[in-house]
C-alpha cells in the first residue's frame, strides 16, 4: 500500500515527523520519498500489506501525528 501523507504548515521539521513514522512502521513499512516547498511537505509512505493491514497502518501513522501534535496539519492519500 502507498500512502502519501500532504503537511501543510507544520510546525515541527519534517525529518523529526519523518523518524518517528519510520520508527513506529518498524519492519512493516518505510519512508520512500519527501520533498517539501510552498509551505507544504510530503513524505510518501509503502507499507507491507502483507505483514500489516491498512486500517491499522493508518490508524499507527494518525497516532504518530497526533503524538507529535500535527495530525491536523495531514491529509492522507491512499493507493493499494
Amino acid at each position: 500500500m502507498f500512502v502519501e501523507i500532504v503537511l501543510v504548515g507544520l510546525p515541527i521539521d519534517r525529518d523529526e515527523a519523518e523518524y518517528a513514522l519510520e520508527a513506529a512502521l518498524g519492519p512493516d513499512g518505510e519512508i520512500t520519498g519527501a520533498g517539501s516547498g510552498m509551505g507544504r511537505c510530503h513524505l510518501d509512505v509503502e507499507i507491507e500489506a502483507a505483514t500489516l493491514d491498512a486500517d491499522l497502518a493508518l490508524d499507527r501513522l494518525r497516532a504518530v501525528l497526533a503524538e507529535l501534535g500535527v495530525e491536523t496539519c495531514a491529509t492522507f492519500n491512499v493507493r493499494d
